[in-house]
């Protein structure tokens, strides 16, 4: 579904990207993972279309993504749902209309039908009943599940998930990875998730690859990545400073 080959990107000439190669096979989950600063957003936003690399390109389903510019950009978005780090929820509406935002400006729906896609969107993720309520009269655990609600309403084929669970504890970040694996499950959509969750993300990933100093370094299933013999691998799930 998705091929990167070769990417490369500097921002003031230094260099984040070093020539990033990667393959996501189409309805699995693959999870970026590495230090903070490694490049992982910048790398999701190569991916989104939001940057363009100095060189190197990104197929998306045999469609060369890398140069395309306004409607031909747009409509492969249209395939795109995404979770950003902090949710990108509008505060001046409801969940409810946040939810809705998508379908209103993209398809030809009446409001009939977007009012029942918004509730069968938030009903999946176990927030029924919380349409009317604006972003900050829930709680962030909550806010995130709206944020995904948001991304999965125009059932998008690709879902992109930026650090979904920054910021929430260890019970709610359990939550929210057994949510994102059970939609999966139903709706079958390749997932790219960004995540720094340490042993929590092997539970739900198809494949796992870690960004270190610009270059995947490894990536394949959980077991694998846990068994490997690299120690800059071997160091980043144990939780040590790098050298160490």
């Amino acid at each position: 579904m998705i091929k990167v080959e070769k990417l490369v990107k500097s921002f003031h000439g230094q260099p984040v990207l070093r020539g990033v190669d990667l393959e996501v096979p189409q309805g699995s989950i693959t999870i970026i993972i590495g230090r903070s600063g490694g490049g992982k957003s910048v790398f999701l936003k190569h991916l989104i279309g939001l940057l363009r690399p100095d060189s190197g390109r990104v197929v998306i389903d045999g469609t060369d993504v890398t140069h395309l510019e306004g409607g031909e950009l747009d409509r492969i978005r249209q395939r795109y749902g995404v979770v950003f780090q902090g949710g990108a929820l509008f505060d001046s509406q409801t969940c409810g209309e946040n939810v809705a935002f998508p379908l209103r400006e993209k398809t030809r729906l009446s409001g009939r039908e977007v009012a029942q896609r918004v509730e069968a969107s938030l009903a999946q993720v176990g927030l029924e009943g919380v349409g009317r309520k604006y972003p900050a009269e829930i709680s962030g655990g909550m806010r995130k599940r709206v944020a995904i609600a948001l991304a999965l309403v125009t059932e998008p084929q690709i879902v992109f998930f930026d650090e979904p669970t920054t910021g929430l504890d260890p019970i709610l970040v359990n939550s929210i990875h057994h949510l994102i694996r059970d939609l999966h499950r139903r709706h079958g959509f390749t997932a790219i998730m960004v995540s720094h969750e340490i042993p929590e993300i092997f539970e739900i990933a198809d494949t796992v690859a870690m960004l270190h100093e610009g270059r995947i370094v490894e990536h394949g299933p959980p077991d694998a990545i846990q068994r490997s013999a690299n120690p800059v691998v071997q160091q980043f799930i144990r939780g040590e400073p790098e050298g160490h």
